[in-house]
């Protein structure tokens, strides 16, 4: 998709007599059905005319121009593209990111700069580190730029027409230098430097069959793309399938190869508790279909987790690794294969708190997944719905694919791979919080696994401190009890936790980008080593693995003695959503803590706050005579509590 398409003497015409701004903002309003923002249409309007004056100058007047072209499968829209050929009749496109800024500040990570947009000053993407993103992405993805003898060679630069640079200025800070040299950087007295750079990579014309090269070109990952995200996931030595995980790969990849028989639409769905290894193999399911050269995606609801596998396999992996509300725009059939991992946070609908009115869809977000597929794969725990707005379940996609008259296979993981392999551990929390019956009513501990009950808060973080000192990855988390206040000015963090003289911070707040050196991101804090130092909860641990894991046990889920059944209490909960779910509190909230307490491999320690609960729990354990000790000297005999 695209606002503006056309032949670069109508652009310049256009931009000349003022009209452009108001072309974009008719063409805006027909495909979104709403009408851009003043700001947007003021910027059209001034950097456009900016372009227009280069291009004058260069004199570009046989050539290809497409404003707001919208990236594939994304809502990111490219300034301008300008089509054409140089001397050696190479078929060319040059991206052009305009920007209006006028100075800008350094920041922290590595690659933002500070500046004002949106009424703030905020931490923004460098502008050649942006479209050099943009440039990769189509590289990627589109097939004029990667298929066949002779793909449009494709350039970037950033052209900012208000920017004077200075001596020192920080957008062109060292830490930049590579990719300046990658997207070059033109300010406002470098019309005529853009100029040159334009006509030295445009300057033989014969832009319009170039355009249409670029118009009729078709979504489709390019093999050297493949190629990467293949090798970076297979070289990540912790994701390797074993016994009833590779079963199921195989009975996948058979769907997935005879679903190209011309088999009507194909949905499998893979059923697994915490720990039974549904992430790692979607993960490799990802990098084989990727080898074989399939147009596979990977999709999740968590922005922690997929950003977490950005960072692991590079910024390129963002491509294919997306969320579930990144298909309302793809086309029927338009993915061969899309895993869609953590199924249950699929959600009603892909709308989201900032979409305008006029943009929102009914279309069940269950549909556009199915619709943009040709083999749909849904991995599922029922039992990890954490929020009311996220419905996914075993019973939606069933009932979604029939309608679609999709055919349909299933399967079941079992095999526990955390929680040191013990089946039981998980098969216990479930029984004890009352999620559903098992075998295992009682923990013996004889299954390898550290689980501990702990005195104090204190406690709990002195055993993760132990524990991460050792090299092991080790994090406190907790249930939503405490309100998640905004980082403070100098970027430090606000001590929500609080319970007597324990005092600790949430981990930083989704969507805080300016946070003080050494404090993670939301999304990263699971695995950058200095999230120890922060209390993380279900929303930024859901789907990670880690060798241990400390849970402070808040007021918001207790278990009644005296009525001898859990109780939820709302009025001890933070979490604004879930609080909002009406008789699905308790349900959400005891999902909440089985996310938390099944997130180690090798171990697990909880603080409890209410004794009661405590007292219920370990009601509920059964250790050797030589390690009752270690649970403390409040131990509680088997068996006093039914």
């Amino acid at each position: 998709m695209r606002l503006y398409s056309g032949h670069s003497p109508d652009f310049i015409r256009d931009a000349t007599r003022n009209q452009i701004a108001e072309q974009l903002r008719t063409a805006f309003f027909s495909y979104y059905g709403y009408q851009p923002s003043p700001g947007e249409v003021h910027s059209w309007r001034n950097s456009l005319r900016a372009m227009k004056d280069v291009m004058e100058i260069a004199q570009l007047h046989d050539h290809g121009v497409l404003l707001e072209f919208q990236l594939p499968l994304s809502s990111k829209r490219i300034d301008c593209i300008l089509c054409g050929r140089d001397q050696s009749r190479q078929d060319r496109a040059v991206l052009i990111e305009l920007k209006q800024w006028e100075k800008c500040e350094s920041a922290e990570p590595e690659k933002l700069v500070r500046t004002w947009v949106g009424g703030r000053q905020r931490d923004v993407l460098h502008p050649s580190v942006q479209v050099d993103q943009y440039r990769q992405y189509l590289a990627d993805t589109h097939t004029a730029f990667h298929d066949g003898q002779n793909p449009v060679d494709l350039v970037a630069c950033s052209y900012l027409h208000n920017y004077v640079t200075t001596q020192g200025d920080p957008i062109l800070s060292p830490k930049f230098s590579e990719v300046l040299q990658a997207a070059r950087l033109f300010d406002a007295d470098d019309a005529d430097e853009l100029a040159g750079y334009l006509d030295e990579r445009l300057g033989a014309g014969g832009g319009l069959p170039v355009l249409e090269r670029v118009e009729q070109s078709r979504f489709k990952p390019a093999k050297k793309l493949m190629d990467h995200v293949s090798m970076a996931i297979r070289s990540h030595s912790p994701w390797v399938l074993l016994d009833e995980q590779l079963v199921v790969f195989e009975k996948i990849k058979a769907t997935v190869r005879s679903s190209g028989l011309g088999r009507r639409k194909q949905v499998v769905l893979v059923r697994g508790g915490p720990g039974t290894g549904k992430s790692v193999l979607a993960v490799n399911l990802m990098a084989d279909l990727l080898r074989a050269r399939q147009n596979a995606h990977y999709a999740t609801g968590s922005k922690a987790f997929t950003e977490t596998l950005w960072d692991i396999i590079g910024s390129r992996s963002k491509a294919t690794f997306k969320y579930f509300n990144s298909y309302g725009s793809a086309q029927p059939n338009e993915v061969d294969v899309l895993i869609c991992d953590e199924s249950h946070r699929i959600r009603k609908n892909s709308n989201s708190q900032f979409m305008r009115k006029e943009s929102r869809s009914d279309k069940p977000q269950i549909r556009e997944l199915l619709d943009a597929a040709k083999v749909a794969v849904f991995f599922i725990d029922d039992k990890q719905v954490v929020r009311p707005n996220e419905v996914g379940s075993t019973k939606l996609i069933l009932e979604a694919a029939a309608v679609i008259g999709a055919e349909v296979s299933e399967f079941e993981l079992e095999v526990q791979f955390r929680c040191a392999g013990s089946d039981g551990f998980v098969n216990w929390i479930d029984n004890t919080l009352g999620i559903r019956r098992t075998a295992n009513a009682i923990w013996s501990g004889h299954e390898g696994f550290e689980f501990r009950v702990v005195q104090s808060a204190e406690e709990l973080e002195r055993k993760i401190r132990e524990k991460a000192a050792e090299g092991l990855t080790a994090r406190v988390a907790a249930g939503f009890c405490w309100p998640w206040s905004e980082p403070k000015e100098d970027g430090t963090l606000v001590d929500d936790v609080v319970i007597e003289g324990y005092k600790r911070p949430w981990n930083a707040k989704p969507g805080s980008k300016r946070v003080a050196a050494g404090i993670p991101t939301a999304t990263l804090w699971a695995t950058d080593p200095n999230g120890v130092n922060q209390i993380g909860c279900v929303y930024t641990i859901q789907g990670f693995e880690l060798d241990y894991v400390g849970v402070i046990w808040g007021l918001d889920l207790r278990y009644s003695l005296d009525e001898q059944e859990w109780v939820g209490d709302k009025s001890a909960s933070a979490d604004s959503v879930v609080k909002r779910s009406g008789d699905r509190f308790i349900e959400m909230v005891k999902n909440t803590y089985r996310v938390l307490l099944s997130r180690g491999m090798k171990g697990c320690y909880v603080y409890f706050m209410d004794k009661d609960t405590e007292r219920f729990v370990r009601s509920r354990m059964e250790y050797p005579r030589e390690t009752t000790l270690e649970l403390g000297e409040a131990a509680e005999p088997r068996g006093e509590y039914k």
